[in-house]
């Protein structure tokens, strides 16, 4: 990014929301999506030198206008603000526009973890992958919803989900890979299942839960899009395929200190022995272990420190294309 003209400091913001996204075992958000982020830069589809900025405020909430800078950049500010105006206020509500695809959505909603807040951040999908609930025009993204909540001893709790039953980065790695999707990702135009990544174009992602996940989907964008001035609908650009025009992508992220409402010790000490109640509660047949949202990303980020991150092969190839052109072959031995 830094060889295409991105300060350094800017750069860092993205290789560090890439790399987060990858430790927690989201490759379809971390280092997998630069070479589209380098396409967009080569074709001016990023402000290089933007001016991130709230253009509305209070105490309380911001309306922060991205300058179609990098997705990275935009979210890390806004969500450090909302952090910066809960600790003062107790909570905070900032929207955004004008950003671009800003990678794993748990990464933003963890950051006010730290802080002993509940985090939450929602974002318009940049690319329509499904129809309304009984249509066929793919007008809706998979608009992720991530919800984070602190604990004690036991790692936090991070939802982070699209709102279709798979994201549509799944789909794009399975084809990098050369792999089939599972019965239920996707259907065709007539209702039958499609089971070919790289065929995706001639069906739709499947919402979750039927049309109740169509319902939230339809929320989220409104609340992160159409609140926000930014893209909601038929003017969403796919940000894989139109690598020129701006995205005007709209993102929400909350942030809400704990001890608004009981000592946070106490709080988290609570969380702790919920979550272990959860965890040892008896199990079906077959079942080593249940699960808390978030969890299995948890012990990712352990292992992934200790072991590396494993990056496949067509990946691997594709990178190092990529800082050929750059003239940064060498980053890479």
């Amino acid at each position: 990014l830094g060889g295409l003209g991105l300060p350094e400091s800017d750069a860092a913001t993205c290789a560090a929301r890439m790399t987060e996204s990858d430790l927690r075992g989201v490759d379809t958000h971390g280092i997998f999506r630069l070479p589209h982020y380098c396409q967009r830069i080569r074709a001016g589809g990023i402000n290089l030198r933007p001016k991130v900025r709230p253009v509305r405020e209070n105490a309380v909430t911001a309306l922060v206008d991205g300058d179609n800078a990098m997705g990275q950049v935009v979210m890390t500010y806004a969500t450090q603000l909302a952090i910066k105006k809960a600790a003062e206020a107790g909570l905070a509500w900032v929207g955004t526009f004008n950003g671009n695809h800003a990678g794993c959505a748990a990464v933003y909603s963890t950051m006010p973890v730290a802080h002993d807040m509940v985090g939450m951040y929602m974002t318009v999908a940049n690319g329509n992958h499904m129809p309304p609930w009984g249509g066929v025009e793919r007008i809706l993204g998979t608009n992720p919803l991530s919800v984070a909540i602190p604990a004690g001893k036991e790692p936090p709790i991070a939802l982070d989900i699209a709102t279709t039953v798979a994201a549509a980065g799944k789909v794009k790695l399975a084809a990098q890979k050369g792999e089939t999707m599972p019965i239920g990702w996707m259907i065709d135009r007539k209702g039958q299942p499609l089971t070919d990544p790289k065929r995706a174009s001639e069906g739709f992602l499947l919402p979750i839960g039927g049309y109740k996940g169509y319902g939230l989907n339809v929320v989220i964008g409104m609340l992160a899009g159409v609140l926000n001035g930014a893209a909601f609908g038929r003017n969403v650009v796919d940000f894989t395929q139109d690598f020129a025009t701006r995205n005007n992508s709209g993102h929400m992220v909350l942030a809400m200190r704990v001890d608004n409402f009981q000592a946070a010790d106490a709080f988290k000490s609570e969380m702790d022995r919920v979550i272990r109640e959860i965890r040892d509660s008896e199990r079906m047949d077959g079942v080593d272990r249940i699960w808390l949202p978030g969890e299995m990303e948890f012990y990712k980020i352990r292992e992934r420190l200790e072991k590396g991150i494993p990056v496949n092969p067509a990946l691997v190839e594709q990178l190092r294309q990529l800082a050929k052109e750059l003239q940064l072959a060498d980053r890479l031995e």
